[in-house]
């Protein structure tokens, strides 16, 4: 959650979103809802921050107070939001073959690998940075059950899939995790 930039001219409105985040970041914290009024339960929520980080407790926010606040925002945005995702940049037409070597290889074995764990239909590639035939043989597999031509080729349409795929999994594993603990 960010703030709006409808926002830009309700600084109440920004503080109590940035302390709404924090409160999610850290649960010691209270929760805010962003009303635009700095009453009492915005003003509890000051104090608390101001405590837990050194501050003079006074439930007013001064410069100091707006710029720790903005500080452990920027870091609690991060953390709590989605992972940045990772684009690569791949020529018009390019197409890893077999005997084929880049960094995006990695990401390919590391993706296929969790992909095996959870397709038992997918062999584990190696982790070499290279189209071998463990990673050949993955992507093959791979693309079979994604229903693509099975060339053991990665091109930007495997890759589509393949990102897709594995962003699905991740979602279900976490699903998962938070469904069992």
């Amino acid at each position: 959650m960010r703030p709006a930039e409808s926002f830009a001219e309700q600084p109440i409105r920004s503080l109590q979103t940035m302390l709404r985040v924090l409160s999610e970041y850290d649960s010691a914290l209270p929760t805010v809802i962003p009303d635009g009024i700095y009453g009492p339960t915005t003003m509890h929520a000051v104090t608390a921050f101001q405590r837990q980080n050194g501050l003079p407790v006074t439930g007013i926010v001064d410069q100091r107070t707006w710029d720790a606040i903005v500080r452990v925002y920027e870091v609690a945005i991060i953390q709590i939001g989605k992972a940045q995702p990772i684009e690569i940049i791949m020529d018009p037409g390019q197409v890893f073959r077999s005997g084929s070597t880049s960094p995006y290889i990695y990401l390919l074995q590391s993706m296929l690998t969790q992909l095996s764990n959870d397709h038992p239909a997918i062999s584990a590639p190696s982790h070499s940075g290279m189209m071998d035939e463990s990673t050949v043989q993955s992507l093959t597999d791979f693309q079979k059950l994604a229903g693509l031509p099975e060339n053991g080729e990665l091109d930007k349409v495997v890759w589509k899939h393949l990102v897709h795929q594995f962003t699905l999994n991740a979602h279900h594993n976490a699903a998962h995790r938070r469904l069992t603990r």
